[in-house]
């Protein structure tokens, strides 16, 4: 049975999303207009090659959180999980990706994944150990947000979008297997007193082919989720 307090999230956030209720503002820059295209999404995407540097986040995303999660079309949600976003030593907000990616991969997997390591000299790539002897090595290859964080301060805006395009390649005792995944994310940030802010969103994520078969792809398959981040004591 669900806490109380779980229930009462998620049915906030059920209240707070009903269908593409944050995807229906206007569509005035690249990611609002990829968002309007959904799901008939394809491949090349509006989005740079990030090099050696991370996503930043806005500051409001600063800490410690618990995400509860419901993908569309399904009645159970996703067992709720913790996250945690640092300042790099240039004092940006960044997700902490391998301790994130490890409690993700626990919650939907089931005790599947055994680790997940970052790459010390690219906070894009990490590797993460499955049972099975199976290696899932997922390196980010093209990125886009708005408004940059900076701005964000500047112009005291609550509202964050992110995409990332990331190439996984799944290594196995059959040989690899090579797909892209496009992630989608806005964000909202909700004021609250201090220790009980909430982050409300939406992802939005599509699978591509290998680019062996061509840079161009049509997307072959998508999931839609609500978030609801809560501040963690």
């Amino acid at each position: 049975m669900l806490s109380s307090r779980v229930a009462f999230i998620l049915a906030a956030l059920i209240t707070l999303w009903p269908g593409q209720a944050l995807a229906a503002s206007g569509a005035t820059g690249p990611l609002e207009r990829r968002l309007a295209a959904w799901p008939d999404w394809s491949l090349p995407a509006p989005l740079s090659r990030p090099g050696r540097s991370d996503l930043r986040y806005p500051d409001w995303f600063s800490g410690a959180w618990w995400v509860h999660s419901l993908e569309e079309g399904s009645g159970e949600p996703i067992p709720a999980y913790p996250v945690r976003f640092l300042r790099d030593d240039r004092g940006a907000v960044v997700g902490d990706r391998a301790f994130n990616a490890t409690q993700v991969g626990d919650a939907l997997l089931g005790g599947q994944l055994l680790s997940v390591a970052n790459d010390p000299a690219n906070p894009n790539r990490q590797l993460a150990l499955l049972r099975g002897d199976l290696e899932l090595e997922s390196t980010v290859i093209g990125r886009r947000s708005q408004p940059e964080p900076a701005a964000m301060a500047r112009e005291n805006k609550q509202e964050f979008l992110a995409d990332e395009l990331t190439l996984q390649v799944l290594h196995g005792p059959g040989g690899a297997r090579i797909s892209r995944v496009e992630t989608l994310s806005r964000y909202s940030f909700v004021a609250g007193t201090p220790g009980h802010e909430l982050i409300r969103g939406e992802q939005w994520q599509a699978t591509y082919p290998s680019p062996e078969q061509g840079l161009v792809a049509q997307a072959s398959g998508g999931h839609h989720l609500w978030l609801l981040l809560s501040r963690s004591p």
